[in-house]
């Protein structure tokens, strides 16, 4: 059985007071879970089989390109962010802001706003898009900004710790003491299971996880 959601968002148009309603008519999947845990991976497998995928984190960079939000995060933080090529390093200005949750919500407060527009934006065209068979949203912090507000679907993945922590240190360089920084802007594990509508484990191989994807679309959306 397909599953056709009917979704209305609701925007302002250029000109108006009063928002519009967009109606899009194709299922949102939002991917959660830990740090680690292989959501973009998920997210490229969903993509294979038509889904179109809204990236959370390109948005996030788009974020500290935009000249205003650049210009406030220099203003806060300082010129040690910027690398060579005067562009904001995303990992100086990460390490400061998880170390401290005042910096983190001050960037999220210069941020979010921004993503969350660029969400909505991105869901809208790809909803007016016949190629996309669904919608796949991947946001890190996605329950914590309540960005599960665009999403039909919520589906978890799941992977022990200790795998998370050892993909993390060789795929990304990070520590354990930066993984739980980061850990500490994003809501408990066991939390985001209980939101979830549909765990996927992926604490095993990638051919795995590809089937595993593969029988989640077909009991999806058929």
């Amino acid at each position: 059985m397909t599953i056709h959601i009917r979704r209305l968002i609701h925007r302002f148009a250029p000109g108006e007071s009063k928002p519009c309603e967009v109606d899009l008519a194709k299922t949102v999947i939002g991917l959660i879970g830990g740090i680690g845990s292989g959501k973009s991976w998920v997210a490229t497998e969903l993509a294979r089989h038509g889904g179109t995928v809204v990236a959370g984190d390109k948005l996030g960079h788009e974020a500290l390109q935009d000249s205003a939000i650049k210009t406030a995060v220099i203003q806060r933080w300082g010129n040690g962010i910027l690398d060579a090529e005067g562009n904001i390093d995303r990992r100086r200005l990460g390490k400061m802001v998880f170390a401290d949750a005042g910096q983190r919500q001050e960037l999220e407060k210069l941020a979010f706003p921004f993503i969350e527009r660029r969400i909505r934006e991105e869901i809208d065209k790809a909803g007016r898009d016949r190629q996309a068979a669904f919608i796949v949203l991947d946001a890190a912090v996605m329950l914590e900004a309540g960005w599960n507000k665009f999403c039909d679907r919520l589906v978890f993945v799941k992977v022990p710790r200790a795998v998370r922590l050892q993909r993390l240190a060789q795929q990304r360089g990070l520590s354990e003491k930066d993984i739980e920084a980061r850990e500490q802007a994003q809501w408990p594990e066991a939390e985001k299971e209980k939101r979830a509508d549909f765990v996927l484990d992926n604490s095993g191989s990638l051919e795995e996880l590809t089937r595993k994807v593969s029988d989640f679309v077909k009991e999806l959306i058929g």
